[in-house]
C-alpha cells in the first residue's frame, strides 16, 4: 500500500482529527508527536512530511476518512463512540508486518 503523493494541509489535518473525535493532545499521543506539532500543522506553520504524512494517511484510511467530504450533518461520518483511537491503528499496522 502506497501513500506517496497524499498532500496534507491544515484543513485536512484538522478534519481528520475532528473526524476521529480527538483533541490535539490525544492525536499527538496516538501518533507519537507533540501537541504543539499538531497545532502547527493545523495553523499551517508546517506541513507533515515523510513518515508523519504516511502515518496520517494510514490513520485516515483506517478510519474511513474521506478527504473533503461531509455527510448531511456536516461532519465526516465518524463517531467517537465507535471506540477507536490512533493507537489502535498503529497496533494494527504493526501486526500486519
Amino acid at each position: 500500500m502506497k501513500y506517496e503523493g497524499t498532500e496534507w494541509n491544515r484543513e485536512s489535518i484538522r478534519a481528520l482529527r475532528q473526524h476521529m473525535g480527538l483533541t490535539q493532545q490525544e492525536m499527538a499521543r496516538g501518533i507519537g508527536t507533540r501537541q504543539q506539532t499538531i497545532s502547527e500543522w493545523e495553523r499551517g506553520v508546517y506541513k507533515p512530511r515523510g513518515t508523519s504524512a504516511t502515518l496520517l494517511s494510514i490513520v485516515a484510511e483506517r478510519t474511513s476518512f474521506k478527504y473533503g467530504t461531509t455527510n448531511d450533518a456536516g461532519d465526516c461520518g465518524y463517531s467517537p463512540e465507535q471506540g477507536f483511537t490512533t493507537t489502535d491503528y498503529l497496533n494494527d499496522e504493526k501486526q500486519e508486518k
